[in-house]
């Protein structure tokens, strides 16, 4: 294993591109969507309405709580949902 200084660490990361704009935004976005998904599935535990409107257009559901419907939130709700009745 090569043992690098932190200088030569610093030059390697330097070195690197730039993330992509998307990346950047998703990983600002991230903590804020997941939070916002644990409120929506703790508001559907126990109401069998509520998680049917939102299996029915998860899309329409993330939006309206503010989350902007990317395809992996949208499954991690529809799986969370689906886990959170059993």
């Amino acid at each position: 294993m090569t043992h690098l200084t932190e200088e030569e660490v610093a030059e390697l990361i330097a070195a690197l591109a730039p993330a992509p704009t998307a990346w950047v935004e998703a990983a600002i976005e991230l903590p804020r969507a997941r939070a916002t998904i644990d409120e929506l599935v703790a508001g559907a535990v126990g109401d069998r309405e509520r998680r049917a409107a939102m299996l029915a257009d998860l899309e329409a559901a993330l939006r309206a709580a503010g989350v902007t419907p990317r395809p992996q939130l949208v499954d991690e709700l529809r799986a969370r949902l689906g886990a959170s009745t059993r």
